[in-house]
């Protein structure tokens, strides 16, 4: 998955998924709390495997609580017919999701970002964050 796409979620809590996104999540995939104030939503095959990691993390306080952040909210969502999905309400305050959305697709997952918010991390920064990572 990459890209970005600007989409808008309806008052009922529903969002089209950018279709170029859709075929990689699958009709049903998983939505839980992201970092930096995003949602993550996973498909079905990547869930599984990131429910693998947390197990495997063990049982100290902080695994269990990392388990617990992402365990906790994850939800199980399906397509409708025309390509939304619903995002409880706990979730769309949680990344502060209004109605300007941006989904970022980042390789074995999509991010939801409010727009606003996205863009305000997008300005923080820049190509010096990336000096220490070498890949």
């Amino acid at each position: 998955m990459k890209g970005e796409y600007k989409h808008s979620i309806d008052a009922k809590g529903r969002l089209a998924m950018p279709a170029k996104l859709r075929d990689a999540l699958g009709d049903r995939f998983t939505i839980t709390k992201g970092r930096d104030g995003c949602l993550y939503a996973y498909p079905e095959q990547e869930w599984q495997a990131f429910e693998q990691r947390l197990k495997a993390l063990g049982g100290s306080e902080k695994a269990r609580r990392t388990q617990r952040y992402y365990m906790a909210k994850a939800i199980d969502v399906e397509l409708d017919a025309q390509g939304r999905v619903l995002i409880r309400a706990d979730l769309r305050e949680f990344a502060g999701l209004q109605k300007d959305v941006t989904v970022v697709g980042m390789m074995d997952r999509a991010e939801i970002w409010d727009s606003e918010r996205w863009n305000a991390y997008n300005d923080q920064s820049d190509e010096d964050d990336l000096e220490d990572v070498d890949f």
